[in-house]
């Protein structure tokens, strides 16, 4: 609802605030893209912890095997003797 052009007074009495809304808008955009972008990130934070834990267990298993060996090479030691 807006006054014609030739009204008295000031323009900013009777026009909408396009501006404010334009920067609402604009600040909601930019909010979005920046959700997206740290979703992305947290997705691929989530895949390298997903590598590192099976980079460790692999690590784990290897030093229980390894114990493992050595343990059954002293049994196998102590029988020899």
């Amino acid at each position: 609802m807006t006054a014609p052009r030739d009204a008295a007074g000031s323009r900013f009495l009777y026009d909408s605030f396009d501006a404010a809304t334009a920067r609402i808008e604009a600040n909601e955009r930019v909010m979005q893209e920046r959700w997206t972008a740290l979703d992305y990130r947290l997705t691929q934070i989530d895949a390298a912890l997903e590598r590192l834990e099976k980079r460790i267990w692999i690590g784990v298993y290897g030093v229980a095997a390894f114990l493992l060996a050595q343990g059954a090479e002293a049994l196998m030691q102590a029988a020899m003797r």
